[in-house]
């Protein structure tokens, strides 16, 4: 794929989206969310660069 054709495809989807856009609603506390993200990265190597 394309540069042009991926850039095309995703603004065919931002349009199509935007005609009936539907809000996000979280399942988990931004601490629960942070957790996660900190364990992920515990298991990760090098991380912290």
């Amino acid at each position: 794929m394309t540069a042009q054709a991926l850039e095309k495809d995703i603004r065919t989807w931002t349009t199509a989206w935007n005609t009936g856009p539907r809000p996000c609603i979280w399942t988990k506390t931004a601490d629960e969310i942070l957790e996660g993200l900190a364990s992920h990265l515990d298991r990760t190597p090098d991380s912290e660069n």
